[in-house]
């Protein structure tokens, strides 16, 4: 799905899979510092957009996701989940009810996967589930933001900031008046900054809620059986995760970042000490520099010094060891 907004000036495409909206607009930090006070917006039209509809949507969800929804009021937001048996987590919804429909937004991509699944779990319930993504784009405006919503959208508001979900027609005349856009880059340094963990990003194939934080945010410890609640409830009673996510403060003399799944070793160890974890996004952030989020074993002193391969880096802890 490729944004029209790749038309404005300045605008560079993005890559990989946030593909087809732009990484930035020609100055990636004052996007950063735009969106930082609270103005201009963020391009998301790429993402993926689930609707359901019915009487039992929220009993239903409820018996599906990690977070407690089969009371949720209208207007409200939230985050959910969607794990496997195993409970490692597959799904990732930030979603609204606006008393009618419940409005999703996932990672681009996965909302036919995250449908079908869904429709294999229809039973008897009232329930109808649709992918959007063909007529609704998703638009992110900054807390602080006094941009009007048009009452055509769905509001989804978080002490991050809001996300709309306009119909698609609607794109190019909202950005002539909520601007200035930013892209995608300026996006992530904030959620790297905010220690926000995303689907597939800090995610593999065996990552659990715990590991990320997500629980609270995404996952109620006191709502009825889901799949994979199993697993969260021992971790939670029981014992520790394997791994936990860090923020790290990455050596500002390195040209390049260290991407997505760079190793990450001991300082004190050098260049042929075991790996004990990866990082996950980093990122240039216009105040602290460069920044990244990192997943780490769980016995990781956190005041150990570490190299992302050949960056220094200094952690701060965002899930307890």
């Amino acid at each position: 799905m490729k944004s029209p907004l790749l038309s404005l000036p300045g605008a560079v495409p993005a890559e990989g899979v946030d593909e087809g909206v732009a990484a930035h607009y020609g100055d990636l930090f004052r996007e950063q510092r735009a969106l930082a006070d609270g103005s201009g917006f963020v391009d998301l039209s790429h993402r993926g957009v689930v609707t359901v509809t019915g009487d039992d949507r929220l009993s239903w969800l409820h018996l599906l996701l990690t977070q407690h929804v089969s009371d949720l009021p209208a207007g409200q937001a939230t985050e959910a989940l969607i794990l496997s048996a195993n409970g490692h987590i597959e799904h990732a919804l930030y979603l609204v009810d606006d008393g009618a429909t419940v409005w999703a937004h996932v990672e681009p991509g996965s909302q036919e996967a995250l449908i079908a699944y869904l429709e294999s779990m229809k039973f008897f319930y009232r329930v109808e589930v649709a992918d959007r993504t063909a007529d609704t784009a998703v638009v992110h405006l900054p807390a602080g933001s006094i941009a009007q919503a048009p009452d055509s959208a769905a509001v989804r508001e978080t002490p991050y900031g809001r996300d709309l979900f306009l119909p698609r027609e609607e794109l190019e005349a909202f950005a002539a008046q909520a601007g200035p856009a930013a892209g995608i880059l300026a996006h992530e340094a904030l959620r790297v900054e905010q220690h926000r963990p995303r689907l597939g990003f800090e995610t593999d194939h065996r990552t659990i809620p715990h590991e990320l934080g997500w629980i609270g945010t995404a996952v109620h410890l006191q709502k009825g059986c889901y799949r994979g609640q199993e697993t969260v409830a021992r971790v939670q009673n029981l014992g520790k995760p394997p791994r936990r996510l860090v923020f790290l403060h990455l050596d500002g003399s390195e040209v390049h970042l260290p991407p997505n799944g760079a190793e990450i070793r001991l300082a004190d160890d050098g260049p042929d000490g075991r790996k004990i974890g990866f990082v996950t996004t980093s990122a240039r952030h216009h105040e602290l520099g460069p920044v990244a989020l990192a997943l780490v074993k769980r016995n990781v002193p956190v005041d150990a010094r570490l190299m992302a391969e050949e960056t220094a880096a200094a952690q701060e802890t965002v899930v307890e060891p």
